[in-house]
């Protein structure tokens, strides 16, 4: 093709309107209208059109903004349009965008370093990535199979409350029967154990025949509830005895979220050490700052070894462009000091939460918060926050669920803290008048 047909194949492209142009074409409203005549309604109908980010804050159509406190729920790590994420990304895609996994890339092997070095992965160890966490923990439902086919051990164990994704090897891990019921049968073997009961999982443990347990150290998607004290290491030692495997899912609570590069450590308990690892670990959301990455990590040579030349694949996982970001990403928590400051915002704004009128509880660790109201208002309570320029979560009807990005000021935090008060009263009023 000679350079005037190359030219003018370019300057046929740039025809249409510049994206950017979009963002003031139309209303919220009139985006919405658009997005229900052409979207499938799986999501619903979207509480906003957002149209840029900044930081910890975003713009919608209307030009009105918000106070993300809910990242994308964890994802965006490092905000809204990090400026040097943004940059590697840029470079990455105008260097080498993707390439097929006939071939890898330096960014992908550095990636898969860098991993098994926060980890504190012992030699052996091995990553696969995927796209997104939903794709991690069906390669890790993948990895259970081989292990159970390997040595006759057909059953998989996962708890009440979890939540691991909505592909069919992930929902059968999920415990939310109405995610579960409209796509029966989901793949079988999988029973789901009462949460945090020590009891139950020696039971389940005792014959010998179980594949994996599968774990969240915090469960987000019930509204922010940690393992119990002890759990995860009777957990460890259990399925050790048992010849299982133990996968922990760290899709949401990895890579910062809780002060630390895992949850698992920290819910472990005293004493945690290397050896007291999981065999594999799930990763994805806040990996990529933004852009689709998951990951699955293995601990060990003789789990590594489960998925051979063939048993697994992606066509977009791991390539340079999501393996660049992720490194950014990771890049910028360890030479910014972020876990530390994670830690003490996080601790800041449960103690604060915890005294504030109208909220029965509080839970989580670094950054990932769960609060319950002390009346079932939590959805008025995200109407109101919207209104009055905060996004927040409710993933149960008393409960609130906060993931900001990690990079969330003391002074933000506190704007909201001062705001929620008048809120909680504003949520209880409408719920008032809807009864009546």
């Amino acid at each position: 093709m000679n350079a005037t047909v190359t030219n003018a194949i370019a300057q046929q492209a740039l025809v249409g309107p510049d994206v950017s142009d979009l963002v003031h074409e139309f209303s919220g409203p009139q985006w919405l209208e658009r997005y229900q005549k052409s979207l499938m309604g799986v999501f619903g109908t979207p509480q906003r059109v957002l149209v840029r980010g900044a930081g910890a804050l975003v713009w919608d159509a209307d030009g009105k903004e918000y106070l993300d406190l809910l990242g994308g729920i964890a994802v965006n790590a490092l905000g809204h349009a990090h400026p040097f994420v943004t940059s590697v990304i840029s470079s990455q895609l105008a260097t080498l965008g993707h390439v097929s996994n006939f071939f890898t890339s330096p960014t992908q092997v550095a990636l898969a370093e860098k991993l098994l070095e926060l980890v504190q992965a012992p030699g052996g160890s091995t990553v696969f990535f995927a796209n997104s966490g939903a794709e991690a923990n069906e390669a890790a439902f993948k990895l259970a199979r081989a292990h159970g086919n390997s040595q006759g051990k057909p059953r998989i164990l996962a708890l009440e409350g979890a939540f691991h994704g909505r592909t069919m090897g992930a929902l059968a891990l999920t415990a939310k029967e109405a995610y579960r019921k409209p796509f029966e049968p989901l793949p079988a073997g999988v029973e789901h154990l009462p949460f945090g009961d020590l009891t139950a999982l020696e039971s389940a443990l005792a014959d010998r025949d179980v594949a994996a347990l599968f774990l969240e150290p915090i469960q987000g998607e019930i509204g922010v509830r940690p393992l119990p004290p002890g759990y995860l290491r009777a957990a460890r030692e259990l399925t050790r005895k048992a010849g299982a495997l133990l996968i922990v899912d760290e899709v949401q609570t990895g890579i910062g979220r809780t002060g630390n590069w895992l949850a698992y450590p920290e819910i472990f308990g005293a004493g945690f050490k290397p050896a007291d690892l999981p065999d594999a670990i799930t990763l994805a959301k806040g990996l990529g700052s933004g852009f689709p990455i998951g990951a699955l990590v293995g601990i060990g040579a003789e789990v590594s070894g489960l998925l051979g030349a063939g048993a697994h694949g992606s066509t977009f996982g791991g390539n340079p462009v999501a393996t660049a970001a992720a490194l950014a990403t990771l890049h910028t928590i360890e030479s910014t000091g972020l876990l530390g400051a994670v830690r003490s915002l996080g601790a800041a704004l449960r103690e604060a939460l915890a005294g504030t009128a109208g909220v029965a509880e509080v839970r989580g660790s670094g950054l990932l918060i769960g609060f319950d109201l002390d009346a079932p208002v939590a959805a008025a309570l995200v109407q109101a926050g919207l209104a009055a320029g905060f996004i927040v979560n409710s993933p149960a009807p008393a409960t609130i669920r906060l993931a900001p990005p990690l990079i969330l000021s003391r002074a933000q935090a506190e704007h909201f803290l001062a705001a929620l008060p008048e809120l909680i009263a504003s949520a209880n009023h409408t719920a008032k008048g809807a009864a009546s």
